[in-house]
């Protein structure tokens, strides 16, 4: 049975949400890395542990946010060549992407192994969570090369049109994950180190799997030894492509980062909840994320193809689609925000400091539908750039900025500084719409060295 599907043929809302439904299950799956660790942490420890899972994990998903970023431009580049045809530029792209890689693991990995420490101070990291923050750090960092290793062998699947695929092997490292937390959290007491054992050994498991999957299956397209080195020509234009989208996610981060010292200062309760929270969003934003993700394949391979009618209707689908998922969580976290935030702690504090925060945050999962799958239309053609630029302005000079504020407002409370996030990205709405209207109906392409 074929596992790649020709995004550039048959009904846009099927073909769309084909590709986007294994693809949310995956990052479901992905996302319970971060959130079993949580959830056993919170069921077995204080809330200094849970502070330092939440403070340790929000780092290194700022770490996987540079590297989706970079492996983006993998995804782009194949599904342009996909819808091109053009089998021998697939293979240099895949060899080169080999190499390129194996770089950046080496330099993440050595880069966080070695500030991990001054990281967690510059955090502002409670004393009470300083160990199990530093112990989480330090093994997750340990762990980058197989963060790295999944997520290029993903993009190139997921470039091709295989979204299928990467779902079995993020299915097998959540199983690995979840029951090695039971047992080294639960059962050997080793806290947050623990989770963070138990997160690296399932990823290796997964990377590894990976790899084997490739080497017996193969590609439908000749693969050789000789393909399999850097080239300038090619690394460059991943490098073009995924290094906005990377620089993006890694700011946007940072300022989350920045939102958390802020709320550090208010004390370990305030913390914990912070985490519950963006835990509870990053679940929230799965399916938008999914679905804007399946939105840049499918350009990408109908950019290639150039069918500029059907990326259109796909952008258009795509928004829909987020929206039904949007409005849902936001609806119900108005009602019932406590039965999202007991999930991660007992903590009775940590609970209704984390329902007041849920209540404006969640509106954001309403405004990300619009905004995720804008910014991957234009990222599937080829232009990183815009959705950079907009997520800074809307990051930068609104949403840390209010939060700052905000948090002035009532230091005994989060409530407030919900509402940062929903406002700040509004403006990056506004920006996505002026944009649009200014293109009208003419599509942005870019040369091959991915400016114009």
């Amino acid at each position: 049975m074929k596992r790649e599907l020709d995004l550039t043929q048959g009904s846009v809302p099927k073909v769309l949400l084909q590709f986007a439904v294994p693809y949310l299950l995956a990052n479901v799956l992905q996302a319970l890395y971060g959130g079993a660790d949580l959830f056993v942490v919170g069921r077995f420890d204080d809330a200094a542990s849970v502070a330092g899972v939440a403070i340790g994990s929000q780092v290194m998903q700022t770490v996987t946010g540079i590297i989706l970023g970079l492996t983006t431009g993998i995804t782009v580049l194949i599904g342009i060549a996909t819808g091109a045809r053009n089998d021998k530029e697939l293979a240099a792209i895949i060899g080169s992407s080999v190499w390129l890689f194996a770089i950046v693991g080496a330099v993440l990995t050595l880069t966080m192994a070695v500030l991990h420490e001054p990281i967690a101070l510059v955090m502002h990291t409670p004393a009470e969570a300083m160990a199990d923050t530093l112990h989480y750090l330090l093994i997750c960092s340990l762990g980058i090369p197989f963060i790295i290793g999944y997520n290029v062998v993903c993009g190139i699947l997921r470039g091709l049109g295989d979204s299928r695929t990467p779902l079995y092997f993020v299915a097998l490292a959540c199983v690995i994950n979840i029951v090695l937390d039971f047992v080294l959290v639960g059962g050997f007491h080793m806290r947050a180190a623990g989770a963070a054992v138990a997160t690296i050994a399932s990823q290796g498991i997964s990377f590894v799997t990976a790899l084997w999957f490739l080497h017996r299956r193969g590609f439908h397209f000749r693969l050789t030894r000789h393909d399999i080195r850097l080239s300038g020509y090619f690394s460059r234009r991943i490098m073009v492509l995924g290094a906005p989208i990377a620089l993006q996610d890694a700011l946007v981060n940072i300022s989350f980062l920045i939102i958390t010292v802020i709320v550090n200062q208010m004390g370990v309760v305030a913390s914990a909840a912070l985490g519950v929270v963006e835990k509870i969003i990053v679940f929230a934003m799965l399916p938008p994320m999914a679905i804007s993700s399946a939105v840049a394949a499918m350009t990408a391979q109908n950019y290639g193809a150039g069918l500029t009618g059907r990326m259109n209707r796909c952008l258009r689908s795509g928004i829909g689609m987020a929206l039904a998922f949007g409005v849902s969580v936001c609806v119900y976290s108005q009602f019932l925000p406590d039965t999202l935030t007991g999930i991660f702690t007992n903590d009775a504090l940590v609970i209704g400091m984390a329902s007041e925060y849920l209540h404006g945050y969640s509106v954001d999962c309403i405004m990300v539908s619009f905004v995720f799958c804008i910014n991957s239309y234009f990222s599937g053609q080829g232009n990183s750039w815009f959705p950079m630029i907009h997520s800074l302005i809307a990051t930068f000079l609104f949403r840390i900025p209010l939060s700052w504020a905000f948090s002035h407002i009532d230091p005994t409370s989060l409530f407030w500084m919900g509402f940062a996030p929903p406002l700040s990205t509004m403006v990056s709405l506004a920006i996505c719409i002026w944009y649009l209207r200014r293109c009208g109906r003419r599509q942005v392409r870019l040369s091959p060295s991915g400016q114009g």
